[in-house]
C-alpha cells in the first residue's frame, strides 16, 4: 500500500504515471526494450522529446517566441547559466530580491561574474514573508532582475509578479505548474523537476528568443542556452528517463483538467491545512499570511521536545517526510500536484489526534 509522502524533494509523482512507467519499463512500445534503452536520436524518442514540450507549451500557453529548454544540473545550474548567459551585453550587476535559501544561494554565485544588488529583503523578520515593491531599490542598468516566486524552505510565497524594465528571472522549481502563470511577463523561467515536473536529474529552461544573444562570449558549451536551443536540448546525451517521466506527468496534468483545475485543488489542499493550524493553540505557521506558500507548508509543535514522537507516529501512520529542513526546524508539509487531497485529509486528521493526545 503507498503511502502519502509530503517530501520536498524528490517528491511525490502521481501514482497513474508510475504505474504507466511500470507497465513500460521492459517492453516500451513494443519495442522489446526500455525507453531508457534506447537512443535518444532515434525516432521514437524524438517524438517523446517533442511531445514533452508540446505538452508543457500547452499547460503554460508559451508563446511562440520562447525556447523550451530541457537541461542537466537542476536548478542549481542554473544559477550559473543565468549570468554566462545573459551577462555578455555589457551591463555589470544584476538584481535579487533576497526571500530566503534559494534566493541567496543564486545570489551568492552571481557575485562570481557580475555586481549583486539587493532590491529588497525579508532577513529582517527571518525570511517570513516576501517584499514588496515598496521597498526596492533598484538598478537602472542592471542586466537582469532575479527572484525565487516560492521558497520551498521557508514556505513563502510571493502573490504578485514584479514589474521591472529589465529580464525578469524566475527560479520556478517549487511552484512551476501549480496554477496558470503569464509567461509573457517573464524573460526566463527556470525549475528543478523534482517537486512539480517529474523525477529528479532534468530541468526546465522557459527563455525568451531575444536572450540567447546575451551571453559572455566565454560561456561553457554545457551551460548555453543558444547551444540547447540549436540543438534541441540534445548538445549531449540528455537524462532520457527522466524527459520520458516527465512527458508522462505532463499528459496527466492534462487529463486532470490542466493548470485551472490545478490552482484550484491546490487551494483546498492548502487552505484545508492553514485552517487547521490557525485553529490549533497546539501548532503555528510562522509564515505571515499574505505570503504563504501553497506548495511547502511549515509548521512547529508548540513544544519542540514533541518534534522526534510527532514525526514518529506520523510515519507510522503512513504520513512521511513531515521533518523541516535542516537550517529551520519545525515540520513541513510540501502539498505538490501530486498529493492527493485525501493526503491532506489525513494529515490534519492525524495533527488533530495528535495534539489531543499530547497537547
Amino acid at each position: 500500500m503507498r503511502k502519502f509522502n509530503f517530501c520536498s524533494g524528490p517528491a511525490a509523482l502521481p501514482e497513474a504515471v508510475l504505474r504507466q512507467a511500470q507497465q513500460e519499463i521492459l517492453d516500451w512500445q513494443g519495442r522489446g526494450c526500455s525507453v531508457m534503452e534506447v537512443s535518444h536520436r532515434s525516432p521514437e524518442f524524438i517524438e517523446v522529446a517533442e511531445r514533452a514540450e508540446r505538452d508543457l507549451r500547452d499547460l503554460l500557453s508559451i508563446p511562440d517566441n520562447y525556447k523550451v529548454l530541457f537541461l542537466q544540473g537542476g536548478a542549481t545550474g542554473q544559477f550559473s547559466a543565468v549570468p554566462w548567459n545573459l551577462l555578455g551585453a555589457g551591463q555589470k550587476k544584476a538584481d535579487f530580491i533576497h526571500s530566503g535559501a534559494w534566493a541567496k544561494k543564486a545570489m551568492d554565485e552571481a557575485g562570481r561574474y557580475c555586481e549583486v544588488n539587493v532590491v529588497a529583503s525579508s532577513e529582517d523578520r527571518n525570511f517570513s514573508y516576501a517584499p514588496g515593491p515598496d521597498s526596492w531599490r533598484q538598478t537602472p542598468d542592471a542586466a537582469y532582475f532575479h527572484y525565487v516566486p516560492n521558497e520551498t524552505i521557508g514556505g513563502v510565497e510571493f502573490n504578485y509578479v514584479p514589474e521591472v524594465s529589465c529580464p525578469l528571472v524566475a527560479d520556478m522549481s517549487s511552484n512551476i505548474l501549480s496554477q496558470p502563470i503569464e509567461v509573457e511577463k517573464f524573460g526566463v523561467i527556470f525549475a528543478g523537476a523534482q517537486k512539480n515536473i517529474g523525477p529528479s536529474g532534468i530541468a526546465v529552461a522557459i527563455v525568451r528568443d531575444d536572450l540567447l544573444d546575451r551571453a559572455l562570449p566565454e560561456i561553457p558549451r554545457s551551460l548555453s542556452w543558444k547551444v540547447a536551443a540549436d540543438a534541441g536540448s540534445m548538445d549531449n546525451t540528455p537524462p532520457t528517463f527522466a524527459w520520458y517521466l516527465s512527458g508522462l506527468v505532463f499528459q496527466w496534468l492534462k487529463a486532470q483538467g490542466g493548470l485551472e483545475a490545478m490552482a484550484e485543488l491546490n487551494h483546498r489542499k492548502a487552505a484545508m491545512l492553514y485552517e487547521f493550524i490557525d485553529g490549533s493553540g497546539f501548532y503555528s505557521c510562522p509564515v505571515e499570511k499574505a505570503s504563504r506558500s501553497r506548495m511547502n507548508v511549515p509548521f512547529v509543535l508548540a513544544d519542540e521536545r514533541l518534534d522526534g514522537e510527532f514525526l514518529r507516529q506520523a510515519e507510522e501512520a503512513g504520513l512521511l517526510n513531515l521533518k523541516g529542513h535542516r537550517s529551520v526546524g519545525g515540520m513541513r508539509a510540501s502539498l505538490y500536484n501530486a498529493v492527493p487531497l485525501e493526503a491532506v485529509e489525513a494529515l490534519v486528521a492525524f495533527m488533530a489526534d495528535f495534539e489531543r493526545r499530547s497537547g
